[in-house]
């Protein structure tokens, strides 16, 4: 019976996903996680990420690999949309917001655009759209890789906040090992439970929204827990999430323009939208405080925590509406395939 309630309510337009979503924001505000809690948290996000690689690596047939890592053209436009095109946007934005916001956020607004692509989430919302999610683990990988670099030196440039920052090696191998390492060690099962794994889609269906969901949660708490949200009035605080939902929504639009014009394969085009659209949290807060030492670092990390939040709610919305118009359309092609 609730099997059948659940299929009627979605007929209706009712999207359980956006009610989880604000359901985990909810939690997170009465009841953001503290003192042990959160490492707790982080250990049990760090081993849903981890799953949900290996899972991604034991049902991806390693030819789909290879190609995803060598389609040098969708690697390079992602590479553009962060590093180009998302400080052009966060240039003008940030001139345009400059008579309304302090300084401090308005630097905020341009560190934003600086960053990198998150790993996690872009590869999660490109599964869940049912885009290329090999080329998606490259392309995310390697934006975050190169943004450990390139972010500092464009901060440097643009933001003149002298040259700090250094290759941080630990970021690479943390990355290494959360991600590419259990995705390799699926690849190398894969001949022994691929097979389970594709015939039961419904598992990493769980694990790629439920590692979602506690982003969002340990995202919400630690802005709770820090009081950042109370660091400025109610004002000011509109006003960046005005100019963050800009930002976030003329990239998006224009990576997926940039994917119609440049005629990309649909799964191609998903890859483009949601990670060439994302911007890092985890890599920004630790290199935020190394690039802007002696600044207050709590003001001009509170775009970025804005940002991070609107993203990750937004992605989650069109990547569930994309996977439902994929299955729309299946369930369209085999009615017309069916004989009579």
């Amino acid at each position: 019976m609730s099997g059948s309630l659940l299929v009627k309510l979605k007929g209706a337009g009712f999207d359980l996903y956006l009610v989880l979503l604000i359901a985990t924001v909810a939690l997170a505000s009465l009841l953001p996680a503290r003192g042990a809690a959160v490492g707790l948290l982080s250990m049990a996000t760090y081993a849903a990420v981890a799953l949900l690689f290996f899972l991604y690596g034991a049902r991806l047939d390693t030819a789909a690999v290879v190609a995803g890592i060598s389609n040098l053209r969708l690697q390079g436009m992602v590479l553009a949309a962060t590093f180009v095109a998302f400080p052009i946007v966060g240039l003008i934005l940030s001139a345009l917001a400059a008579p309304w916001l302090p300084p401090e956020l308005i630097l905020g607004v341009m560190y934003v655009a600086l960053l990198p692509s998150t790993v996690q989430s872009s590869i999660a919302f490109t599964s869940i759209a049912g885009g290329n999610v090999p080329a998606a683990v490259c392309a995310a990988s390697v934006s975050n890789l190169l943004g450990v670099v390139l972010t500092p030196v464009l901060v440097a440039w643009l933001l003149h906040a002298g040259s700090g920052g250094s290759f941080d090696l630990s970021a690479m191998l943390d990355i290494g090992i959360q991600i590419l390492l259990p995705f390799v060690v699926g690849q190398l099962v894969r001949p022994f439970i691929g097979g389970v794994i594709l015939r039961h889609p419904k598992i990493t269906r769980v694990v790629d929204r439920g590692s979602i969901l506690l982003i969002i949660y340990g995202a919400f708490s630690a802005g709770m827990v820090s009081g950042i949200w109370s660091q400025v009035d109610r004002g000011v605080m509109a006003a960046i999430v005005i100019v963050d939902i800009m930002m976030l929504a003329v990239v998006m639009g224009g990576t997926w323009l940039a994917g119609r014009l440049m005629r990309l394969p649909p799964k191609d085009g998903i890859v483009l939208l949601f990670c060439g659209s994302k911007k890092s949290l985890a890599s920004g807060l630790p290199m935020a405080n190394i690039l802007f030492a002696g600044r207050p670092v709590g003001l001009i990390v509170l775009p970025l925590m804005l940002f991070h939040q609107i993203q990750l709610f937004a992605c989650a919305i069109i990547a569930e509406r994309q996977a439902r118009r994929l299955q729309a359309a299946k369930l369209n092609d085999m009615a017309i395939d069916e004989p009579g």
